[in-house]
Parts: C-alpha cells; structure tokens; sequence
C-alpha cells in the first residue's frame, strides 16, 4: 500500500520558503518511492513564511500586492493574503522583517510597512486579522505600526518622533485618539517574552538586531517602559515584548496574542492532515536546543505522536544539544551536503537529497 507522507516544515530562514521546502522534501520522497502520496502542510510559528503557509493550505487563498516602507525606509514590494472567509493575514517578516535589511540597523529601523500593510487590509475591507510577528528588524516598541495606523507620538517640542528605536527613546507623549478600529485581531507568535526587564524585548532580542552596547540597551529597556506607561500597558505581559514591541503595541491596539506554531497548525488543517498520515516530515534551518520551545518541529513531532504517526526532521544543522528523540529518522543537510556554506548555497537540491534519504529510511 502506497505510503502517505505529510510534510510540514517551517521556512530555513534566509535560504528557502516553508513552501519550497516542502516540495524539495515531497519529490526527493518521489524519486525513491514513486507511489507515495504526499500531503503538503508548510508551516510557521508566525514569523517568516507564514503568508506563504496559508497560501500554501487554504484553497482560493489571494495574494494582495502592497507596496510599504521598508525596515530600513525604502520601498518594499510585499502582499497580504485574502482567505475566501474574509480574513488577511499579514506577516511581520515581509513588510518589516530583518532579512530585507541588508545591515543591521539597531537605531532607525522600525515598522512602519507592518502598519502599511494591515492598513491596506482595513482599507480592503476584512473582518479579521491574523499578523505573523516574528523576524522583526527592530526595537521600536511598534510605535512605527501604530502610528502608520493613526497614532502620533512626539518629543518634547511636540514634533513627531524618528523612526525607530532612536524615535522610541524621545517619546515623552503619546495620541491614540486617531488610530484606527481593531476588528477582530489574532497575533502568531512564539515569544512569551515581556516587553521590559532582563528578558524583556531590548535585552533579550535587541542584541540579534545590532543593539549590543550594554549602555543603549538600558536606554531602550527604559523608553519601553515608558511607552507602556503612556499608553497604559502592562510590561509583563508575557508575549509583549515579541518583535521588539510588537506584541504590546498589537495589544494596546485590542489584539490577542497566540502560540503561533499551534495556531497555524490549527488554522491549516494539519492535524486532519496527520490523521490520514503514515509518516510526517518536519524541519526547520536550525534544530538545536531551543528548537523544543514552541517551535514548529517539536509542535509537528508531537502532533504526530498524538496520532501515533512515525515523524522525522530535516534541518540545515542539528546541533549537539537537540533533543532529536521524538523523531524517528533526522537527516542534517549539512552532514549530507558537507559544509553549511554548501547546503546554503543550493538548499532545494538538498532537501531533495534528504527527502530520498528519508524515503529509503522508512522503507527500509
């Protein structure tokens, strides 16, 4: 009996799309085993892919073009997705995300193109959102999205502040009245970080966007806090600190947040999905050890497991430290390509590789 395969991996970050991914892995399975059916379910834990993911699993799926300020300021050619039931869905990654920055910009990059681009969707007309908030490019404490949505935030001689995190740090005054009515609003996240503190957004994550200096980050921790003073917010939330902010600013906005791999998951369908399964093929660009919290290979093992589906992970490394013992097969496209700098510069070819290795695993 032909062997049914769902395969469902995340985006490997800067290399190939979950969506890619997915296929590389399904015809790789093919060439070694003809008749297997393949069932492809990309996901993402609401950071980069996880417009594709719904593109990818929700029939009649649309893509809206949107042109929005970039990160950085320039222009960036994105879309929204449209879902037939009327809901957007918008990623963080593709209007505001670090890999469209070509250097790390800790002071003046911000979210302005997030905030464009749910605005293009309000404009459309939606009745709900989902907003992906993960490869952020930075520390703005998502006043950028805010204020592309209609709020103002100024210095003390009243003028609006800069972009970014430098802007951040002058706020002495905030103005919601102006901001647009939240519809229904679900954020995809998997940060349960708060907004301020020593594992709040600049401490934690600022440094991953080039605020290193241990001086700078205090300064922007301390903005952070008295951001959500002004706008009256709790900075222990957990998630508010997601995306440099974001996640505060989403829920000042009337948002709420969401695990963002179970979330997804539950959105495309895939636990119908594994129900139908005889193996499930996850990944990821790194599994290593955070890779159990909360990300979307240990979400998929697990799935699995409840289903009592054999399951197996494909990553462009496994490092030392993770646990790969809810899988059944790994496969590193390191090992298989050998260097990193050769499964980066051709990742297709070698998740092909790897999807016929697994194929030859799990016939075996």
């Amino acid at each position: 009996m032909p062997t049914t395969v769902v395969v469902a991996p995340d985006s490997f970050k800067g290399s190939i799309t979950a969506a890619e991914a997915a296929a590389a892995l399904a015809e790789g399975w093919a060439a070694v085993e003809a008749d297997a059916a393949f069932v492809l379910r990309p996901m993402a834990d609401g950071g980069e892919g996880t417009v594709d993911a719904f593109a990818a699993a929700v029939p009649g799926a649309q893509r809206i073009p949107v042109t929005v300020a970039g990160p950085a300021g320039a222009p960036v050619d994105t879309a929204w997705l449209l879902l037939p039931d009327g809901t957007a869905v918008v990623d963080l990654a593709s209007t505001s995300g670090i890999e469209l920055v070509g250097e790390l910009r800790p002071w003046d990059a911000d979210t302005t193109g997030f905030g464009q681009a749910i605005a293009a969707a309000l404009d459309h007309g939606v009745t709900r959102l989902v907003l992906g908030i993960g490869s952020s490019a930075s520390t703005d404490g998502g006043i950028g999205l805010l204020a592309a949505l209609g709020a103002r935030f100024t210095d003390a001689a009243g003028a609006p502040v800069a972009r970014g995190a430098s802007g951040l740090c002058d706020v002495v005054d905030a103005d919601l009245s102006g901001l647009r009515r939240a519809p229904d609003v679900l954020v995809l996240s998997d940060v349960t970080n708060p907004l301020t503190g020593p594992r709040g957004a600049a401490a934690v994550f600022g440094p991953q966007k080039g605020l290193t200096d241990a001086v700078d980050i205090a300064r922007v921790d301390r903005a952070l806090l008295r951001l959500a003073e002004l706008v009256g917010l709790d900075p222990e939330l957990p998630g508010a600190g997601a995306a440099g902010g974001v996640g505060a600013a989403l829920v000042r906005w009337g948002a709420e947040l969401a695990p963002g791999a179970a979330e997804v998951a539950r959105l495309i369908g895939l636990a119908d999905a594994i129900g139908t399964a005889d193996v499930v093929a996850t990944g990821e660009g790194s599994y290593d050890g955070q890779s159990g919290d909360g990300k979307v290979p240990s979400f998929v093992a697990a799935a699995a497991a409840d289903a009592g589906v054999r399951a197996a992970v494909v990553a462009g490394r496994i490092t030392a430290d993770a646990d790969t013992s809810l899988f059944a097969a790994s496969v590193s496209l390191t090992e298989l390509a050998g260097s990193a700098e050769a499964s980066q510069a051709d990742p297709a070819r070698w998740l092909r590789e790897a999807g016929a290795e697994l194929a030859r695993r799990f016939r075996a």
